[in-house]
C-alpha cells in the first residue's frame, strides 16, 4: 500500500494549505527535497485517463501523470448528463492531488480547479506528508462503486471506493519501490461534497474518508 494517510487523516490547518500552495507555485524555504515542486521523481510524465478536457467547452488545465502511476475509474455513463459530469469532475479532482503528490512542476493548477474550500485544505496536507517523508507512490489504484446523488442543480454528494493493494510507496531519492502484500487498510471509503461553480466546474469542497472500511472489501 502507499505510504501516507488518507485525506480525511491529514492535519486540516490552513497554514499547511498555505504552505503547499505556495510550494506548488515556487518552492518553499526549506532543502529541495522537501519541495512540492523541483523534486526529481525520475518519472517521465503522460497524460492521465481524466476525461475530455475540451468535450464540455470549458477551459480546463491540463494533468498529466507519470507514466508508472495509473489511476482506473470503475463504472461508465449513468444515461443523466449532470451525474456523468459530476463523476468525470471527481475524476479529474483525484487525478489533480495525484499530480502534485507525483509530477514535479512550477505550479499544479489544476489542484485549485477540483478543490475548494476543506476539500483543498485536506489536499494540501495530505500531498504535504508525502514530501515530509520523502516518498511518492508508483502503480496503479482502482476506484469503484462510485455513485452520485444531486441536490439540486449546483450541488451533489458522491461515494466510492479505492483498491490500493496495487499501489506501492516510492522513495523520491533513491526510486526504491516497498512492495507490500495487499490488507484490509488497503481499500478506502470516501464521501464527497461537490459544489458547481459559475464555469460549470463541480469542485470538490469537502471530502471525509474511512481507511479499511467493510463495505469496500473484496
Amino acid at each position: 500500500m502507499r505510504t501516507r494517510t488518507t485525506a480525511a487523516a491529514a492535519a486540516l490547518t490552513t497554514t499547511a494549505a498555505v504552505l503547499l500552495l505556495s510550494a506548488c507555485g515556487g518552492g518553499s524555504d526549506s532543502g529541495d527535497n522537501d519541495k512540492i515542486a523541483g523534486v526529481d521523481t525520475g518519472a517521465s510524465a503522460s497524460a492521465s485517463p481524466s476525461p475530455s478536457a475540451s468535450a464540455d467547452g470549458i477551459d480546463r488545465p491540463a494533468i498529466k501523470l507519470p507514466s508508472d502511476v495509473k489511476n482506473v475509474f470503475e463504472g461508465g455513463a449513468t444515461g443523466d448528463p449532470v451525474k456523468d459530469a459530476v463523476l468525470a469532475d471527481n475524476e479529474r479532482m483525484i487525478n489533480s492531488i495525484d499530480e502534485a503528490v507525483t509530477v514535479d512542476a512550477k505550479d499544479h493548477p489544476a489542484l485549485k480547479f477540483y478543490n475548494k474550500g476543506n476539500a483543498l485544505i485536506s489536499a494540501a496536507s495530505y500531498i504535504q506528508s508525502f514530501y515530509d517523508s520523502g516518498t511518492t507512490w508508483t502503480g496503479e489504484t482502482r476506484y469503484y462503486n462510485r455513485e452520485v446523488t444531486l441536490k439540486g442543480a449546483t450541488a451533489a454528494t458522491m461515494t466510492y471506493c479505492s483498491d490500493e493493494t496495487k499501489s506501492y510507496s516510492k522513495d523520491r531519492k533513491t526510486k526504491k519501490i516497498t512492495m507490500s502484500p495487499g490488507d484490509a487498510d488497503d481499500y478506502v471509503a470516501y464521501s464527497a461534497r461537490m459544489q458547481k461553480n459559475a464555469q460549470g466546474v463541480w469542485q470538490t469542497v469537502n471530502v471525509t474518508s474511512e481507511r479499511g472500511a467493510k463495505k469496500c472489501q473484496p
